[in-house]
């Protein structure tokens, strides 16, 4: 019998930003959407699945792309 914390991590636990190994751009308005609530608000690293360093750096995309009306601040 294995034990369960010995278990080797997989590909899909791991966050989508590190699996494609791009960082989240301002530009990519329909990466950042699905990422966000339709009131405007940006899911937690739970719910997204996302690393806290990509997290953060989807953090400043969103403003970016606030800041420069591609995106709305609401829903």
């Amino acid at each position: 019998m294995r034990n369960k914390r010995y278990k080797k991590f997989s590909e899909k636990n791991r966050c989508r930003f590190c699996r494609s190994q791009e960082d989240p751009n301002y530009k990519d308005v329909g990466i950042l959407q699905k990422l966000c609530t339709p009131q405007g608000k940006l899911f937690s690293r739970k719910r997204s699945g996302n690393c806290a360093r990509h997290q953060r750096k989807l953090k400043t995309a969103t403003k970016q792309a606030r800041s420069l009306a591609l995106m709305p601040y609401m829903g």
